[in-house]
């Protein structure tokens, strides 16, 4: 499955808060507590985002949202995933992420995340695909280095330097399948 999303909005936060939503409805304020506890490290949005991104996502369909009365506390919009929204998080979830730092750090993490959390058994294969991916990335800047003219100085360490990071980055997924057991 291929998303219809461009780059950016594949590193969008409604994508880890659908996620959280696919694993247990909630009201917004769990959910962002949810975001930073468990996702902290990548993931750093206000809870005024974290509504804004709620209210968003309920506009298009992907979740539902009912006031909930609370014994002694306010009452609360507690949402749900809709069959909409998994379908567009789980489209977003199987197709591996782009070959940048960035988008390791972020993106692949994050579908690491949910899928051992909610598909564990694709896991493995979630690795096995973003390593596929980062080879073939890694074979393209590696071939349009040998194409750039000597002279060309700051453009050839540019690629190099990506040419170093991808290897890196495949040096540490086998590691994400060793960590996972």
């Amino acid at each position: 499955m291929s998303p219809k999303h461009t780059y950016a909005s594949r590193l969008s936060p409604e994508y880890p808060l659908l996620g959280l939503l696919i694993q247990q409805p909630a009201h917004g304020y769990s959910l962002h507590q949810r975001l930073t506890t468990d996702l902290g490290q990548f993931w750093r949005i206000s809870l005024s985002q974290a509504y804004n991104i709620l209210k968003r996502l309920e506009t298009h369909g992907f979740i539902i949202g009912q006031m909930q009365e609370h014994v002694g506390t306010p009452a609360r919009r507690h949402f749900e995933a809709t069959p909409k929204g998994v379908k567009r998080f789980e489209e977003w979830l199987f197709t591996p992420s782009g070959s940048s730092v960035r988008a390791i750090r972020v993106e692949f993490l994050t579908r690491l995340y949910f899928t051992l959390a909610i598909y564990k058994e694709r896991a493995s294969h979630l690795i096995d695909e973003q390593i596929t991916e980062n080879h073939k990335h890694l074979e393209i800047i590696k071939g349009a280095l040998d194409l750039l003219p000597l002279d060309q100085t700051i453009n050839r360490l540019a690629l190099e330097l990506r040419v170093r990071q991808l290897e890196s980055i495949l040096d540490w997924l086998p590691q994400c399948s060793t960590a996972l057991g």
